[in-house]
């Protein structure tokens, strides 16, 4: 990759940087990258979307994908960059930015060799990957339709600038979110004997949780259940009638996720109940466990040794992740960059080497080109 490129690839991840959308409102992302497309050449076919861009490289079958995500998250950011977020309150905390410009330099570098490759290479710059809405609107608008294997990324900031890592199967866990609401009896702080104590009821459920991923579930499993955020209570000297929290519940196991809505709600209920109050629990689930073919994971890794990255197993990931959404459709894999950031994802610090972002578009441009053939 010329120096030239490798700047004009540093400089468009700066301007998304600077200008992040949270999800499914990427419009004006939507419209740098669709621009810098077209000024390539690159075919960006008519697809059924608010927000994204679907392009195409190359003719004929097979049909692959490279997918890459676009949205931001809502936080502050906090690196003192010259080139930071301009949005208040909102940051590529999680790297989408990176992740874009490194399938944008894929793309320029597939459209150089457009001719010589014996099929099609399909791009996705998805939307709504935070919130788990993008895939599943990409797969209803068309998007995988004869694609045959389908490739994405992440960058983590775990790793070293230049080391790569996957695996088969199993990598990334199912990510869901619940909410628990405890409605106990209001009193004067004084008098707690008039009333039923949300708060109390509400913590002894919470320490139940926690005893129940450890105690009700082989220790061996991959379980996680976070507690992350808790809200009751306006006054010092009133107990509050309601108390509500939340929290997320990951693991890559198909059967311990079925399992453990229906003995969260079972704890729920009777430890309110035993103290006189009603609690009520709601489920949402988000995307599910991300499981990589072996073939393509191996696949990648082999192609990821010849463009020089150190090649690692990597280790199961309790992140979720959208793209486990394609993978339920057609075969493919997700792989990790390393970005060596000080901070980790999701953080207000979070700095990733934007070193990455040209072998990684060097890598991605190879691996379609191999897959096709």
């Amino acid at each position: 990759m010329s120096v030239t490129l490798e700047a004009q690839l540093i400089a468009w991840r700066r301007e998304l940087h600077q200008y992040p959308e949270l999800s499914n409102h990427e419009y004006a992302t939507s419209e740098r990258i669709r621009g810098w497309l077209a000024d390539a050449g690159i075919r960006l076919p008519d697809y059924p979307v608010s927000t994204g861009v679907i392009a195409e490289i190359g003719s004929g079958e097979p049909l692959i994908a490279l997918r890459a995500d676009i949205d931001a998250l809502p936080i502050h950011e906090a690196t003192g960059l010259g080139y930071r977020s301009r949005h208040e309150g909102v940051m590529h905390a999680c790297g989408h930015d990176m992740h874009s410009a490194v399938m944008l330099g894929a793309a320029l570098l597939l459209k150089a060799q457009e001719s010589q490759l014996p099929g099609r290479v399909r791009l996705l710059f998805q939307p709504g990957e935070e919130n788990c809405t993008g895939a599943r609107q990409f797969i209803n608008a068309g998007a995988l339709n004869g694609v045959q294997a389908i490739f994405g990324m992440h960058n983590e900031p775990g790793l070293p600038t230049g080391t790569f890592a996957t695996r088969a199967g199993a990598f990334y866990a199912n990510a869901d979110r619940f909410v628990i609401r405890v409605e106990g009896k209001g009193a004067h702080a004084a008098h707690p004997e008039q009333g039923v104590d949300a708060i109390v009821i509400a913590s002894q459920i919470i320490q139940a949780l926690q005893a129940l991923t450890s105690r009700s579930f082989n220790t061996l499993d991959s379980l996680v259940l976070s507690i992350t955020r808790i809200d009751g209570g306006k006054s010092w000297n009133v107990l509050p009638g309601v108390v509500e929290f939340g929290g997320t519940a990951r693991t890559h196991d198909f059967q311990v996720r079925a399992q453990l809505e229906a003995r969260v709600r079972r704890v729920v209920e009777s430890v309110a109940a035993g103290a006189g109050a009603h609690a009520t629990l709601s489920w949402h689930p988000g995307p599910p466990v991300l499981i990589n073919d072996s073939h393509w994971a191996n696949f990648s890794s082999e192609v990821a040794r010849q463009c020089g990255y150190t090649v690692q197993t990597a280790d199961l990931h309790l992140g979720g992740e959208d793209f486990a959404i394609y993978l339920q459709q057609i075969a493919g894999a997700f792989v990790s960059i390393g970005s060596g950031s000080e901070y980790g994802l999701h953080h207000g610090g979070f700095n990733p080497d934007e070193a990455l972002i040209a072998p990684a578009a060097n890598y991605f441009a190879r691996l379609a080109s191999q897959a096709l053939r």
